[in-house]
């Protein structure tokens, strides 16, 4: 595959940052776009590979990994870092840049709606092909770009989302509103995702076993664009949708796969996503001295 050397590397450097410390099975719930209400534990650490691939119509096959760290800060406040890049068929590998994320969950409780509320700063070049989410008018266009012409341009943005979530009889109902402003003289772009989730049972098994139905969640994911401060609404917007998976390992992986769907002819016609994750407990600890460690 074109992409493989990228990936390699990528995986290289995930297992030189997970082997040396204990897991613990992730929680967050199995979407890509969407986000919840749930917050990393305080201390826990997260390390995610994300990826997608897709051919676009009169474009170059691409793969897009991206690098996640989360780390909860306290009960309610979870901090992260992503760096991304991708890989073009007949074109090129490139670093396409970083963001860094906060979420704060300014209720100190679950409510039936529960709101979470989330600020970015992202340095991202134009060649990013990530689709972490959808604002404004993105579309296909993007993507026939060469990275040579697209590459070079990097846009400095800030990103804020409010998370509205629900939980009931197993099932998570997720909302995300979206607001980016590219910090040169540009308008603000909009975009939304919804996600709905829950696990294959409720009944947890007796004994230890890998493929138990309560390791596994299924669900689906909707989101696209919605235009900008002059020109709101869904005409010329990318919107996609397509289920989505995870399998919870009991040596703590989650591994997570969507295929999704362009719903117009804007959007790509199929994405192909996944995510393997691992919890890291207490991190923090590991750098304290071995006398407080023993103290706690």
């Amino acid at each position: 595959m074109f992409a493989s050397p990228a990936f390699a590397r990528v995986l290289s450097w995930a297992a030189v940052f997970l082997l040396p410390v204990p897991l613990l099975r992730a929680q967050e719930k199995p979407y890509f776009v969407t986000y919840s209400t749930d917050l990393e534990e305080p201390g826990n650490l997260e390390i995610a590979l994300k990826g997608l691939t897709a051919s676009p119509k009169d474009a170059n096959a691409f793969f897009s990994p991206t690098m996640e760290l989360e780390y909860g800060a306290t009960a309610w406040w979870t901090t992260e870092v992503y760096a991304q890049g991708q890989a073009t068929d007949n074109d090129s590998t490139v670093f396409t840049g970083f963001r860094f994320e906060n979420r704060f969950r300014p209720l100190p409780r679950e409510y039936f709606v529960t709101p979470v509320l989330y600020v970015e700063y992202e340095s991202v070049s134009r060649a990013d092909k990530s689709i972490l989410e959808v604002t404004g008018h993105d579309g296909i266009s993007s993507f026939q770009v060469n990275n040579s012409q697209s590459h070079p341009i990097v846009e400095h943005s800030l990103e804020s989302k409010l998370i509205l979530s629900s939980n009931f009889k197993g099932w998570n109902v997720s909302e995300n509103f979206i607001a980016e402003k590219n910090l040169s003289n540009e308008p603000w772009e909009f975009g939304y995702s919804l996600g709905a989730a829950r696990p294959l049972t409720l009944v947890a098994s007796s004994q230890r076993c890998t493929f138990c139905l309560q390791n596994f969640d299924a669900g689906a994911e909707l989101y696209g664009g919605l235009g900008t401060r002059y020109s709101f609404g869904l005409a010329q917007t990318s919107q996609y949708a397509g289920p989505v998976f995870d399998f919870r390992t009991p040596a703590g992986v989650t591994y997570s796969f969507s295929p999704q769907f362009g719903l117009n002819d804007n959007s790509i016609g199929t994405l192909w996503r996944f995510k393997i994750s691992y919890e890291v407990q207490q991190i923090r600890d590991l750098f304290k001295s071995p006398s407080k460690r023993n103290a706690q």
